[in-house]
């Protein structure tokens, strides 16, 4: 077997890298976002034993062409890039570095909430074209409000936690949460459309699936307070863009803060950059050196497990439920 792994993406973080050389393997860094044909160019020449996927698409086409792959390991928890059931079908699970990140995107989206409330890139950007709003500007105090968390994994129990201060309520929908964290300020909500129509945020912590893309969309923008905040470090597609867009606009919500995107980049003539209500950053709510560090490192880490027939963690695995004889 190679004991090689394919990175979509720059090179992993130097403790990855560093464990990566002890064990003897090969680590295959490639360009940013690599086109399809680079990427089979180097699978066909390199004949990686493991892929570990951070940037773009890893679908059927690549999987297929690389003869020698064994397990393919997500940089992260969204694997929604990745063509599970062409890997289920040659017997290679597909892993995901499970609560490695949480922390660091749990902190992003509260901050992004803040930005949102407090106007923070909107005022930034007046004062360096030469304006003092001092006497209008108008913030949202988040003290004492009520977030909606959809899904609540390992990023949105953290977040629950970092809101605990504020005095804020959470409210959390997620059909398939088995126990509701024991807070005093933590609720269950079963009621979608109910859960809009009462928070102050709504926060989306939710793995992106067949049945949720554009799970809110101008329906649901409707349903939500004039002054609520959507914040999304999630998955792009979960928001109908076009509808958030017409919404800020139209002031029917107050404000989003966006990490992720339906396409990405967006496109450089976007209607999103002609929104003050809108704070978007490019997907960098991991990117912090410890979070990188941890990711890259269980990645590396569940790969070597792997090739050596140790057990993977079951929550790890998220083709498990496709593969022969599991």
């Amino acid at each position: 077997m190679n004991r090689s792994i394919l990175v979509t993406g720059p090179a992993l973080s130097p403790s990855a890298m560093a464990f990566a050389a002890e064990q003897g393997v090969k680590v295959i860094p490639t360009r940013p976002y690599a086109p399809l044909d680079e990427l089979l160019a180097i699978i066909a020449s390199e004949q990686p034993g493991a892929a570990i996927v951070r940037q773009g698409k890893f679908g059927r086409e690549l999987i297929d062409a690389a003869l020698d792959l064994k397990i393919i390991a997500k940089h992260g928890v969204g694997y929604d890039t990745i063509d599970i059931q062409a890997a289920a079908a040659r017997n290679i699970p597909v892993t995901i570095a499970l609560g490695a990140n949480a922390q660091s995107v749990a902190e992003h989206a509260f901050a992004l909430m803040f930005a949102v409330a407090r106007q923070v890139a909107w005022l930034d950007g007046r004062m360096r074209a030469g304006h003092w709003d001092k006497a209008t500007a108008k913030g949202v105090e988040l003290s004492g409000k009520t977030l909606g968390l959809v899904g609540l994994g390992s990023i949105g129990g953290i977040l629950l936690d970092l809101v605990a201060p504020l005095k804020m309520q959470v409210r959390i929908f997620d059909p398939y949460l088995k126990h509701l964290p024991e807070r005093d300020n933590v609720s269950r909500e079963s009621d979608f459309q109910r859960l809009l129509e009462e928070c102050d945020v709504i926060s989306l912590h939710c793995p992106l699936t067949a049945d949720n893309r554009h799970l809110i969309g101008a329906e649901q923008l409707k349903l939500m307070k004039p002054e609520s905040i959507l914040v999304n470090t999630a998955r792009g597609e979960l928001i109908d863009s076009q509808a958030l867009a017409a919404a800020l606009r139209a002031g029917e919500i107050g404000g989003a803060g966006l990490d992720t995107f339906e396409q990405e980049p967006p496109a450089a003539d976007s209607e999103l950059w002609s929104l003050g209500n809108l704070v978007a950053t490019p997907h960098v709510g991991a990117n912090t050196q410890a979070s990188q560090d941890r990711v890259g490192l269980l990645a590396v880490q569940q790969i070597v497990a792997h090739w050596a027939g140790e057990a993977l963690e079951p929550r790890c695995v998220v083709n498990r439920h496709l593969l022969p004889g599991v």
